[in-house]
């Protein structure tokens, strides 16, 4: 059995926490603008969504097994179980560390993630018709001498151009993760275990929406 290691308070987090106020963009917990996404519907920074996969890594593990609770005491059976625990007490310190001195009120904190709620809506919304609509003759004699070959390359609502957009849109997030795969594949440790299984999501979700997207053009092109 590993020896007990007792979890010290943190005496001085009050002196050396930096005096920050949240503002409408930043993460709700450190006030950090660096690489800010919704986290469990709230702003968080790369590094706060770092350490609080760390800790929920840790609280898996002893769930999994019925080991006792993260938190107080560092000890355990063996080697990974003690190594969670590590990992969790030191993700949690710099959580408290870094946390700031007055947190957000919600209310405020909802209302500045409604624009970019609006704004991920209106950009996977399919596109509307009424351009196609208004630049289209509505008299019965102009629509028998216009022939089709003029219309838009479409076929109902898939708009072939739109889709070539999404896709240019989609590689490009696609080398940016495969490039930060590249800084941490040679990483060790569970923050770095945690980050490579995130970035892997996000990968295949951008790989199975590049593969629906040719399906559509396809799709399209063949009509």
């Amino acid at each position: 059995m590993i020896d007990a290691q007792t979890l010290e308070a943190p005496m001085e987090t009050a002196t050396i926490r930096k005096a920050r106020r949240w503002s409408p963009g930043a993460c709700v917990w450190c006030g950090d603008t660096d690489a800010v996404e919704v986290f469990r519907n709230e702003p968080r920074c790369a590094t706060c969504r770092e350490h609080e996969t760390v800790v929920d890594e840790a609280r898996k593990f002893m769930g999994m097994y019925g080991l006792r609770p993260i938190g107080g005491t560092l000890q355990s059976d063996d080697e990974e179980e003690y190594e969670h625990r590590r990992a969790a007490r030191d993700a949690r310190r710099v959580l408290n560390d870094i946390r700031l001195a007055e947190q957000p009120d919600p209310a405020l904190v909802r209302k500045a993630l409604r624009p970019r709620a609006a704004a991920v809506v209106e950009e996977h919304a399919p596109s509307r018709p009424s351009a196609s609509r208004a630049s289209s003759p509505r008299t019965s004699a102009s629509r028998a001498a216009s022939p089709r070959t003029a219309e838009p390359v479409k076929t109902g609502a898939v708009d072939v151009s739109e889709i070539q957009t999404r896709a240019l849109a989609l590689l490009d997030q696609l080398s940016t993760i495969d490039a930060q795969l590249a800084l941490v594949a040679e990483q060790s440790g569970l923050a770095a275990r945690a980050r490579r299984s995130d970035l892997d999501k996000q990968k295949a979700t951008i790989l199975r929406t590049l593969a629906a997207l040719e399906k559509a053009r396809l799709s399209a092109t063949s009509n």
